[in-house]
């Protein structure tokens, strides 16, 4: 047997609520959530927060006519927000995909909400004026798609205001999962997101909170660290890489969360910006 395709994920954005940049966050990072996964020579995009704005500029340096799947969480503006300064977008010859999976359920469309970024008084040029040949794609999460040959995508509807949708890649034999933005129940194990991560290489979880704080923020739409251990313990996923860090969590902050990670689940890491994983 020949050796198996490359399959990297970068982290280019990985705080949630909003941008904090700072002494206090320079080792972590301070963007909003941006993953990108290589998957042989196909690139998928999770999430256009701030963290998007250095992999376009990336992106431009490498080539022109790319082409590139961008799949939202959902589109709340932490998520959203980068996408009008993603420089690949204002580029003809490049192509550009958009995938959402909780809009349908509200009655609107993924073209309609990334155009209203763009309109006065909130922007100063409108949508049009970006050049890239741009698709848009909505589906129901819980739906399975094949984006580009060779992979396979299981999607599920999340537990977050307004709705999220959860991903599951699966490419040449390896499993990636993006799990972000939503709520667990406590003392009770989400069913669909144990199916979802189950036997997993790397799952990228949702954790704002730890469990000390959650107390504090029930209905908030957001889950923590160790409820992250619980399931990959339980799905029998074999690393974990915590994401979506609170706005107020520090360097020095996330560095406690890390070394308590590393106990409860050996290998696994808190997410930073410009931490690259090959699967």
């Amino acid at each position: 047997m020949g050796q198996p395709s490359s399959f990297s994920v970068r982290f280019w954005g990985v705080r949630g609520t909003v941008p904090v940049p700072g002494p206090s966050t320079l080792r972590y990072g301070g963007n909003t959530p941006c993953v990108e996964m290589r998957c042989g020579d196909q690139q998928l995009i999770f999430d256009a927060g701030t963290g998007i704005r250095a992999l376009g500029r990336q992106v431009m340096a490498e080539c022109r006519g790319c082409s590139a799947h961008v799949f939202l969480s959902h589109t709340h503006v932490d998520h959203i927000n980068g996408f009008a300064f993603f420089k690949p977008a204002y580029h003809s010859g490049n192509r550009l995909k958009l995938w959402n999976g909780h809009l349908l359920r509200q009655g609107r469309r993924l073209h309609e909400v990334v155009g209203s970024l763009m309109q006065r008084p909130f922007f100063p040029v409108p949508f049009d004026i970006m050049h890239a040949q741009i698709g848009f794609e909505d589906f129901n999460a819980g739906d399975t798609l094949e984006p580009v040959p060779g992979v396979r995508m299981r999607t599920h509807f999340l537990p977050h205001p307004g709705g999220a949708t959860g991903y599951r890649v699966e490419y040449d034999g390896r499993a990636a999962c993006y799990v972000t933005d939503l709520e667990h129940t406590e003392g009770r194990l989400d069913e669909d997101v144990l199916r979802l991560i189950d036997g997993a290489d790397l799952v990228i979880y949702d954790a704002t909170f730890t469990d000390e704080e959650y107390v504090n923020y029930r209905g908030w739409g957001h889950s923590t660290w160790q409820e992250g251990v619980r399931l990959c313990q339980a799905a029998g996923a074999r690393r974990l890489v915590t994401f979506h860090h609170e706005p107020d969590h520090c360097d020095a902050f996330l560095d406690g969360i890390a070394v308590q990670l590393e106990a409860a689940m050996p290998g696994s890491v808190v997410a930073s910006e410009g931490l690259v994983i090959e699967l």
